[in-house]
């Protein structure tokens, strides 16, 4: 469990919309920090280390978009997760938001306990991104220290290739593929071949050809 509420970043032009909001939330639980322009949300970093954070905001507010928001969160690598709150008329824009990721949109006025489930559902996404990118860090920590022989040796064993004939693919002994092969699994800390499949997937490393 995480020692920090999680954080909703509400980002909306409408003051009395950004109160009833953040009233909501905090009764609820959630720690909220409020914006009123996209602009001033992407002037800081309001998050801290291992605190569960999502957005919730207006798809229709002056300068950026809520879906140019969504944009400038990806260029910066940190995808949000994002609940859009829309007009009747922003609705084609909020479909749009749905294909580019957002978790949820809710037309106004929206049922808050409607706003609340996307918010859940938001917190879990944040909870499962956070992990994966944990995991691809760690596996990238580990195979960077494989030498190129050692890295290429791995490429075969998780394409599914016997010792001999990774030896004879790299023109190799075959006693010196199982010393690469046992290199691999100590460096990397795993104890078997699917567990090392696991940790190339994660890392972004293919199977040789």
């Amino acid at each position: 469990m995480t020692s920090v509420s999680p954080l909703v970043l509400v980002v909306d032009d409408d003051a009395s919309v950004r109160k009833g909001l953040s009233r909501l939330l905090r009764s609820s639980g959630y720690e909220v920090l409020s914006f009123a322009t996209p602009a001033a949300f992407l002037d800081g970093e309001h998050s801290r280390p291992g605190q569960p954070c999502c957005v919730v905001a207006d798809v229709m507010m002056p300068g950026l978009s809520g879906i140019e928001l969504q944009q400038r969160l990806a260029e910066r690598g940190n995808p949000l997760p994002l609940v859009f709150i829309t007009g009747h008329g922003d609705i084609p824009m909020g479909v749009r938001a749905m294909r580019e990721g957002a978790v949820d949109f809710l037309e106004k006025p929206f049922d808050e306990q409607d706003l609340l489930s996307a918010v859940d559902r938001a917190m879990l996404r944040c909870i499962e991104e956070t992990g994966r990118r944990g995991e691809w860090r760690r596996a990238r920590e580990a195979l960077v220290t494989l030498t190129p022989r050692e890295h290429e040796v791995m490429r075969y064993v998780i394409a599914g290739l016997l010792n001999k004939q990774i030896a004879r693919r790299m023109d190799i002994a075959e006693k010196t593929v199982k010393v690469h092969r046992g290199r691999v699994m100590q460096k990397t800390g795993v104890e078997s071949l699917a567990e090392l499949v696991r940790l190339a997937g994660r890392a972004g490393v293919p199977p040789a050809e």
